[in-house]
C-alpha cells in the first residue's frame, strides 16, 4: 500500500501547511509548474519524488523533470503531464496517447481546478490537484491524498489549504 500526496501549480512556493502532508505520504507527485528547483529539492529532502515539468518551469527543472511521466505504482499505470485537459477536452497531443494507450490514471495540472473524474470513453481516472501554491486565480490551495492498494486507488482525500487573500 503506498500513500500519494498529490500536488500541481506550487509556483515557487512551498510551506510548513505543504510540508505536513508530505510527511504523512509515502511518495509525492507533481504535476508541473513547480516554479523553482527549491521547491522539488525540498520534498526530496523528506520524500520520493515524482514530477513533470510545467509551462513555466526554466531548464533547470525541465532537465530535471520529464515533460511526460509514465511509471507504475503498484499495479496502477500512472501518466502525469502538465496540460493534459479533462475527459472530453484533452489536450490533443494527450488525447491520442490516451486513445491508443490508457494508463489507469491520468494525472493533469496546469489549470489551477482541482477536478476528479472518470473517463469512461477511456476506462481510466483523471486527477487535477489544481494549485497548491500562491500565484494564479484559484481561490483556495488545494492538494489530494489517495492510496494505491496492488491494483486499487482509494482514500481519495481533497485537501483545502487555505482561502487566498
Amino acid at each position: 500500500m503506498t500513500k500519494i500526496l498529490l500536488l500541481s501549480d506550487t509556483h515557487g512556493y512551498i510551506d510548513n501547511q505543504i510540508l505536513k502532508y508530505i510527511a504523512q505520504a509515502d511518495e509525492v507527485w507533481h504535476a508541473g509548474d513547480i516554479g523553482d528547483i527549491k521547491v522539488t529539492d525540498t520534498i526530496k529532502m523528506y520524500k520520493p519524488l515524482r514530477g513533470v515539468f510545467g509551462n513555466i518551469d526554466d531548464n533547470t527543472i525541465r532537465l530535471e523533470f520529464p515533460e511526460n511521466n509514465r511509471f507504475f505504482c503498484e499495479n496502477v499505470e500512472v501518466l502525469i503531464t502538465h496540460i493534459g485537459g479533462y475527459p472530453g477536452k484533452y489536450n490533443p497531443v494527450i488525447r491520442k496517447e490516451l486513445q491508443e494507450n490508457p494508463p489507469k490514471l491520468f494525472i493533469c495540472g496546469h489549470s489551477h481546478i482541482l477536478k476528479v473524474m472518470w473517463d469512461k470513453k477511456n476506462n481510466l481516472l483523471h486527477m487535477n490537484p489544481g494549485a497548491a501554491g500562491k500565484h494564479g486565480f484559484h481561490q483556495v490551495r488545494t492538494m489530494l491524498r489517495f492510496t494505491i492498494d496492488k491494483e486499487q486507488i482509494k482514500d481519495l482525500e481533497i485537501i483545502e489549504l487555505e482561502k487566498r487573500k
